[in-house]
C-alpha cells in the first residue's frame, strides 16, 4: 500500500473512533469513510480527431497523445518511423553541400532525434505498444548515415535516445514534457556530441581557440505548445515547467549578456532554428565544448531555412564566409521543397550583385499585378542558367508574390515569405524553375503582386542574371544519397 494511503486509512480509523465515541458507538461497529477515484487529465476526444487539427499551425500537432503525468506526444512528428526525403531531396542535398564545399565551408548537419526516440518511456504501456521504436532508430541512424554520404559532417546523436545517458551527464528531461524544444539541459548534451565531431574536422586545427564557462543564470517557465494546443482542443490546462537557465562566457573575462560582442571574426557559424535561440543556450555551450568562437544568427521563427537564407544574403557571409557553419534542424521540416534550394543556390554567391545583368526592371509597385520585366529584345533567358535577384527599397517587406511567364504561354506563380521574427533585407533571389521540364523554358515576363489597396506604394527593382556555378554540382542524378 501507498504511504499516502496508508495515512489516509489511519486518520479515517481515528476519526471512525472518535464519532464512534462520542455517539456512544463502539469503533468496530462503525464504517470508515469510501472513497473513489477516476483518472485525471486525460485528453477529451476530440484531442485524438485529426480532423479537428484545422488551421496550418494546429496541423503540425497532430494527434496529440497523453503520456505519463504532463507529457504529451505528436503521432505524426514524435511518434513518426520515417526518416527520408524525396530523390530530389537527395539531389538538392547533395547539390547545397558541394557549393559550399567550393567556397570552403565545411557543413555540419544536427539533425535531432524525435521526442519520442529519446523519451518513448514516457508513453503510456498502450501507445508504447505502438510505437516501434527499433525500425524509427533504424531508420533515424540511416538517415545520419545518407547525410554523411553526401558530404555532410554528422554528429551521431543515437546516443541521446532511449534515455540512455552517459554516467557523466545529469538526468535532467532532453526535452520538455508540453513542448517540441529542447531544454537547456537537452541542448548541452547534444553540444558535447556535436562538438566532438567538430573537432575532427582537418580545417579546426587552424581556428582560433578560446575558453568559455557556463554557470546557472536563473530559471525559465515553459508553458509548451502542446500543452497549449491541448488547452485549444479540450479547454484544459497544464502546469508550467520551470527550468534552469544557463549562460556562457568567455573564461576570465566579465560578460555582459552578449555572447559576441568581443568575438572579432568568428569561423564558425550557428543557423538553425529556435532550438538554437537564447532560451536554450546551444550556442553557448557549443562554445564551451568546442573552445572557439561562434557567431550565432538563428533565430526563432525561421524554421528549417530561414536563418541560413539571411545569413548567406548579409554582408558578413559574403565578404567572410565561415571554415564551418552549423546547420540544427529536426526531422519535422521537409527536406525537398524546391523554392528554398532555389534561394540557397542563389544567394551562396550573392545573386545577381557584382554579375551583368542580362535584363533589368524597377517600378513602383501599386495594388494588384505589376509588370516588371519584359524580354522584349527576345534574349536567351533559359532557366537553367540564370536567376532571378529582385529588391524592395523597404526592408521590411517580408512576402514576394510573382509570376514567371515564358515564351510558350506557360507561367510560374512563386511565393515567397519571409519570417516575421526577424529583420529582413527586403531582397529576393532565386534561381529560375529547373525540376521536371522546366529547365528549358525561355522566360519572357516578370510580374509581381503590388501592395494591398490603401497601402502605401513600393518601390521594387530586378536584375536576372547568369546563374551561379560552382565546382562539381549539376553533374548528378535524381538518386543522390540512396
Amino acid at each position: 500500500m501507498r504511504p499516502h494511503l496508508i495515512k489516509l486509512l489511519s486518520l479515517s480509523a481515528l476519526t471512525a473512533g472518535i464519532l464512534a465515541a462520542s455517539g456512544g458507538v463502539r469503533a468496530d461497529e462503525a464504517k470508515a469513510p469510501s472513497f473513489s477515484a477516476e483518472p485525471c487529465c486525460n485528453l477529451c476526444p476530440e484531442a485524438h480527431d485529426a480532423k479537428n487539427y484545422t488551421t496550418r499551425y494546429q496541423q503540425n500537432f497532430t494527434t496529440l497523445v497523453q503520456a505519463q503525468g504532463d507529457w504529451l506526444f505528436r503521432t505524426q512528428e514524435d511518434l513518426r518511423t520515417e526518416f527520408d526525403t524525396t530523390p530530389a531531396g537527395y539531389k538538392r542535398m547533395k547539390e547545397l553541400h558541394d557549393a559550399f564545399k567550393s567556397k570552403g565551408v565545411e557543413l555540419v548537419v544536427v539533425y535531432q532525434p524525435t521526442r519520442g526516440l529519446v523519451n518513448r518511456n514516457k508513453l503510456n504501456p498502450q501507445e508504447k505498444a505502438q510505437f516501434d521504436f527499433d525500425k524509427a532508430l533504424k531508420n533515424y541512424k540511416t538517415m545520419l548515415g545518407r547525410f554523411a554520404q553526401m558530404g555532410y559532417v554528422v554528429p551521431d546523436l543515437s546516443p541521446l535516445t532511449n534515455e540512455s545517458l552517459p554516467d557523466t551527464l545529469p538526468a535532467h528531461d532532453l526535452y520538455f514534457r508540453g513542448d517540441q524544444h529542447w531544454t537547456p539541459y537537452g541542448a548541452q548534451r547534444t553540444a558535447k556530441i556535436v562538438a566532438e565531431k567538430v573537432k575532427q574536422i582537418p580545417g579546426f586545427a587552424d581556428i582560433p581557440k578560446r575558453e568559455f564557462e557556463t554557470h546557472k543564470s536563473g530559471r525559465m517557465g515553459k508553458t509548451g505548445t502542446l500543452h497549449n494546443m491541448a488547452g485549444q482542443l479540450c479547454g484544459t490546462s497544464y502546469a508550467i515547467q520551470y527550468m534552469d537557465q544557463f549562460t556562457t562566457e568567455p573564461k576570465g573575462e566579465a560578460g555582459d549578456g552578449d555572447l559576441f560582442s568581443d568575438a572579432g571574426n568568428p569561423e564558425i557559424t550557428l543557423v538553425g532554428t529556435s532550438h538554437s535561440g537564447k532560451n536554450y543556450n546551444f550556442a553557448g555551450f557549443l562554445q564551451e565544448a568546442i573552445g572557439a568562437d561562434i557567431l550565432n544568427v538563428a533565430f526563432p521563427g525561421g524554421g528549417l531555412e530561414g536563418s541560413m537564407l539571411q545569413y548567406l544574403g548579409s554582408e558578413e557571409f559574403q565578404t567572410k564566409p565561415p571554415k564551418i557553419l552549423i546547420w540544427e534542424f529536426s526531422p519535422l521540416y521537409r527536406l525537398d521543397q524546391e523554392t528554398t534550394y532555389r534561394q540557397m543556390m542563389a544567394l551562396l554567391d550573392n545573386g545577381c550583385e557584382g554579375k551583368d545583368a542580362q535584363m533589368t526592371g524597377s517600378t513602383t509597385l501599386k495594388p494588384g499585378k505589376n509588370e516588371l520585366m519584359v524580354n522584349t529584345k527576345n534574349l536567351n533567358l533559359q532557366n537553367s542558367s540564370h536567376q532571378v535577384d529582385i529588391r524592395f527599397a523597404d526592408p521590411s517587406v517580408k512576402t514576394l508574390q510573382a509570376t514567371l511567364w515564358y515564351m510558350n504561354g506557360r507561367h510560374e506563380d512563386i511565393k515567397i515569405e519571409k519570417p516575421e521574427t526577424s529583420d529582413t533585407d527586403g531582397r529576393f533571389a532565386f534561381e529560375l524553375r529547373t525540376d521536371e521540364d522546366w529547365g528549358s523554358q525561355n522566360l519572357l515576363a516578370v510580374e509581381v503582386q503590388g501592395p494591398e489597396a490603401g497601402a502605401a506604394p513600393q518601390k521594387v527593382e530586378a536584375k536576372i542574371c547568369k546563374r551561379n556555378v560552382f565546382p562539381g554540382v549539376g553533374q548528378r542524378t535524381a538518386q543522390a544519397g540512396q
